[in-house]
């Protein structure tokens, strides 16, 4: 720990712009006397985040689906044929998830005769649209108490075009940008009274001011910048700051409850490091610290939206107090972007390889209709354990690194683990100097040599610790640790080197790690609320000096809001099943007496079989068991394979898959025919095995895939067969189940107009890995008016860009010239050739946007969207983005036992689902552009597809896809890994920052590796699922 010593008074001047790269830590600083200098950088300048004081305006900050084959094209008053027919029984499952919706009874909705079993609808092409457009008759969408007998004839209804509803431009600039307003509230449902993990603050009456800060010179570590400022403030508090205690957020700016009495000074500061023991001369480094007036928070402002007298949330105000706050944990804990971690805050659970978990606690102040509040929400994440490199190593590898030498594979993984990991050396006593790894030598350490004098005189390292320190090396074999930077790289024998303990992993975990992270993170609903609880207690915000400064008030409850039950829609199934329609029951249903509404058609498939544990005829037996489940789940599905499953070695992936397709392939062109599916049997931890697999059946050979875990291949249950199934059913083409009201056509703002709802996410490479492009994936339903098969386009992007590029994109052509094309496009036009209209409203499902990118994505991707509109649209089209956001901090706690995952919190448009053990996540969807909707009602009911999951399906099939996409271009065993974008850096973590992502608009000329083309007809289909 670097202590501070020795410090020079401040003298006011100018701010320096030279920077230097230092590695000092916190120490101890001795005094100088003070040098006195005239005042300058008078003024008032527009700093970092606060509003200028002359400033007077600101801103602020599943339903299943698959690929139909064998739908007739309809228009609009007709109905759709395909819900009647005959079957065959279905198995009891679990695991069904609810959707949100109005319509509840019994009965059924009338059809066409169902001949033949199950059929396909044709594909729809994603390039090219021949199909005419059929003109739409509007009528007014209704609910519904139970399910329809009788849809409506779409004729007899009719309502006037709604006003207001042109198309206007895009704003020009983000400061033209207004977020539409809420229409109203929502009433429907039962009320009921939440606790939540927000605790309530008190909005301070203080004259906030921000300072900026230079630190001369600059280095890189927030640690270090800290101690320097709390040396300073330690120093001169009394004097120079006026009695000020600021607070410091690491970087370039310095906040104070009230004015300093100077705009502009210079202080000089001195750390010396600790003591290690070694008797020598510490060493020590001068900082020049220039403190400068910047602006002033309006506080009024926040005040004001509080209020809901202003529309924007005045986000440098809340910076501020976020800041302030953040203070006192950063001192006693290791923060990890908003969430802090300690050793002692829960007990250490060893995740495997090296690694351990941690608990902490996320915390942000946020504004809500009822006020300021503080969100405490429990976190757990991965950090290295303190141990030994030597037996760091061993747990890696897995295995007793001292019975075999280091393969090439092994060192590759070594290097990896450890770059960039801070080590202590323990071969000098007391003296624990700290190196950061930059790499291994490619020589083992009995072979290392470096010269000692200017004659060039060597000696070996294993000479060197003997002479020099009398430390006798016992692993030679091994390679050296590399420290220092490359040029001039220091050697360290592992077994000489510890871990520095705090060093979170921010690596990609593997599937046990993952496994073993979630087992630690997961709790029951009481023990989470108990423990955030204690943790404000802990926190003891009513005597933090920096909470007291500022005049910050928490309080120590939990916050109860009002919430509303909504009622659950019915599902359709398949006539033939005893069910035919089902009222999900606290947000969950199962299978049982029904069947898939559209089952799909798998004539040909084959299988094969990586694992060494599943013998051949274990493997057959579970296909055969697999196609039973499908068969009288409702799929034709043919139980005879093409070829008989087959064993092979997971290193041959590429090879078996080729040939073995192939072979097939050349026995169905004889019948005409394709292949439909591919059964794979994997390994329980299979490594890259999975990406590398779907890369070549996506990619290359243009097949869907289901594979099935060894595991699961032994237990053979029902629930996970009939689980499969409904996977497989979407994957050829099927649908599982679809909403009553939307085959009746009286679904608000989706029935009734050709409606395509769009779903788009990006996800990042690793925090750790600087080189590998973002992912960006569009899905756009291709059934209405069913709404429940998703066609996907994926595509890399530039670095860390949060803005789709390939929405529209335009090129020369040599004949035709410039040509326009993108994403939007080929699903508009995949839409029409799907459903033979042309769609004359947009949803679209925007994931993984912070607020602050907002007013970016409504620039930029909106007017992507409107580019397409003369080329693929006649008439108004009406287009509404929201911005699907994972509220993953936000838990609800009830105070009844009716509680079910069907309620809203008012005023907020959030929903629930049942999380592991019954806590429940928020889900919110923020409109940012909306045309045609004039009620909360109608808003809601938009997101009647969602079912009981934590985010909707459209902008999940997004993420699943562009997760997917990330095989393709990276292997699992890459040193780079993956994250979604957003502020939750990601489904189901655990917590840690997602690293800085850029939002301008992206660059045409920037050069990306493209990734492999999808195969058509694999991208026409949900491969992703």
């Amino acid at each position: 720990m670097v202590r501070k010593k020795r410090t020079d008074v401040p003298s006011a001047g100018g701010e320096s712009s030279q920077s230097h790269d230092t590695g000092v830590g916190s120490g101890r600083a001795t005094q100088r006397p003070p040098q006195q200098g005239g005042a300058g950088g008078g003024g008032y300048s527009t700093g970092r985040g606060l509003v200028p004081q002359s400033q007077q305006t600101g801103r602020g900050g599943y339903s299943a689906g698959g690929r139909g084959r064998g739908t007739s094209q309809q228009q609009f008053a007709e109905r759709p044929p395909e819900y009647q027919g005959r079957g065959r029984g279905g198995p009891p499952q679990q695991g069904g998830r609810g959707s949100y919706g109005s319509g509840r009874g019994s009965g059924g909705s009338g059809g066409g005769p169902f001949h033949g079993g199950p059929s396909r609808p044709p594909y729809p092409e994603l390039h090219q649209a021949t199909q005419p457009f059929h003109g739409p008759a509007s009528f007014e969408a209704g609910s519904s108490s139970r399910p329809p007998e009788h849809a409506p004839s779409a004729q007899s209804l009719h309502i006037p075009e709604e006003a207001g509803q042109a198309i206007q431009p895009v704003p020009s600039s983000s400061k033209s940008v207004r977020f539409p307003l809420r229409p109203g509230k929502g009433c429907t449902g039962t009320k009921c009274i939440v606790k939540a993990n927000h605790f309530f603050a008190e909005l301070p009456d203080k004259d906030l001011h921000q300072y900026d800060v230079t630190i001369t010179p600059e280095v890189a570590s927030r640690g270090v910048n800290r101690a320097v400022m709390e040396q300073l403030v330690k120093l001169y508090r009394e004097s120079y700051l006026g009695k000020h205690l600021p607070a410091y957020d690491g970087r370039k700016s310095l906040y104070t409850a009230g004015p300093l009495p100077f705009v502009s000074k210079e202080f000089t500061i001195t750390l010396i490091d600790d003591d290690d023991g070694s008797g020598m001369q510490r060493r020590e480094c001068e900082f020049r610290v220039v403190i400068k007036l910047a602006a002033r928070a309006d506080l009024h402002r926040l005040g004001l939206f509080l209020q809901g007298k202003q529309a924007d949330a005045p986000q440098e105000a809340l910076q501020v107090l976020d800041i302030v706050l953040r203070e006192l944990p950063t001192s006693r804990y290791c923060p990890v972007g908003r969430s802090f971690y300690s050793p002692y805050l829960g007990r250490r659970q060893s995740l495997g390889e090296g690694i351990e978990s941690w608990r902490g606690f996320y915390q942000s102040i946020r504004p809500t209709q009822m006020g300021l509040s503080l969100n405490i929400d429990m976190s757990s994440t991965a950090f290295i354990e303190p141990l030994p490199v030597i037996d760091f190593v061993a747990q890696l590898l897995n295995r007793d690194v001292s019975s075999r030498p280091l393969s090439d594979a092994d060192r590759v993984k070594i290097k990896k683990a450890l770059r960039g990991v801070k080590v202590e050396v323990t071969h000098r006593g007391n003296m624990r100097r700290k190196y950061r790894i930059s790499g291994l030598t490619s020589q083992a350490t009995r072979e290392l040599t470096f010269p000692v004098d200017e004659r060039g005189t060597m000696k070996s390292v294993v000479e060197y610790f003997y002479e020099t320190y009398g430390f006798v090396i016992q692993h030679t074999q091994w390679p050296c640790l590399q420290v220092g930077n490359q040029q001039r790289a220091n050697y360290l024998p592992m077994e000489v080197c510890k871990i520095v303990e705090g060093q979170r992993y921010s690596k990609r975990l593997n599937e046990r790690q993952i496994t073993a992270l979630l087992r630690v993170t997961c709790q029951r609903p009481q023990e989470r609320e108990y423990d955030i609880i204690e943790t404000v207690h802990q926190n003891a915000y009513h005597e933090d000096p920096h909470a007291k400064e500022f005049g910050i008030k928490i309080s120590e409850k939990l916050a109860s809001v009002e919430a509303r039950i909504l009622p659950a829609p019915w599902l359709k199934y398949h006539d033939t099943g005893r069910e035919k329609n089902c009222l999900p029951q606290v947000g969950q249903w199962n299978m049982m007496n029904k069947k898939m509404v559209n089952g799909g058609t798998v004539n040909n498939w084959i299988c094969i079989n990586f694992s060494r544990q599943v013998q051949d005829s274990v493997a057959l037996r579970f296909c055969y068991e697999l196609s039973q489940m499908c068969y009288i789940s409702g799929m034709a599905f043919t139980p005879e394979p093409v070829l008989p499953p087959i064993s092979a070695r997971p290193e041959q992936v590429e090879k078996v898959l080729k040939t073995r397709y192939h072979d097939a392939m050349t026995k169905l062109q004889t019948q005409r025919k394709e292949l439909d599916l591919l059964i794979v049997i994997l390994p329980d931890n299979n490594g890259s095995l999975y990406g590398d697999l779907k890369r070549i059946c996506e990619t290359d050979l243009g097949i869907v895939s289901q594979c099935c875990l060894t595991k699961h291949v032994f237990k053979m249950s029902k629930q996970y067969l009939a689980n499969v199934a409904l996977k497989i059913n979407v994957k050829v083409g099927g649908r599982n189940t679809v909403l009553v009201d939307a085959i009746s056509r009286r679904i608000p703002l989706v029935s009734d107009r050709p409606t395509i709802i769009f779903g788009a996410d990006v996800t990042h490479p690793h925090p750790g890995e600087d080189s590998s492009p973002s992912i960006a994936a569009v899905v756009a339903s291709q059934d209405w008016p069913e709404i429940t098969k998703y066609a996907g386009l994926v595509c890399a992007q530039a670095h860390r860009q949060e803005l789709i590029q390939d929405l529209f994109k335009t090129w020369q052509d040599p004949v035709r010239g410039t040509v326009s094309g993108g994403m939007i496009k080929e699903l508009l036009i995949s839409f029409r050739r799907a459903t033979g209209h042309k769609p004359q409203r947009i949803i679209f499902y925007r994931d993984g946007v912070s607020e602050g990118q907002f007013y970016q994505v409504l620039l930029y991707e909106l007017d992507a969207i409107r580019k397409y509109k003369s080329d693929t649209t006649q008439g108004c089209l009406l287009t509404t983005i929201m911005i699907a956001m994972l509220l993953t901090r936000v838990g609800i706690f009830c105070l009844a036992q009716w509680w079910t995952p069907k309620s809203v919190i008012p005023r907020s448009l959030t929903s629930t689902y049942v999380a592991m053990l019954g806590f429940r996540v928020q889900a919110v969807q923020l409109i940012i552009m909306c045309y045609g909707m004039r009620t909360s009602l109608q808003l809601m009911l938009c997101s009647l597809l969602q079912i009981t999951f934590a985010i909707l399906p459209p902008a999940y099939y997004a993420h699943l896809a562009a997760f997917r996409a990330r095989f393709y271009m990276e292997p699992e065993t890459s040193d780079s890994g993956s994250m979604i974008s957003g502020p939750a850096a990601g489904r189901g973590g655990m917590g840690g920052s997602a690293g800085p992502r850029s939002t301008r608009a992206p660059a045409a000329a920037t050069a990306v590796r493209p990734l492999p083309a999808l195969k058509e007809n694999v991208k026409r289909v949900m491969f992703y699922c």
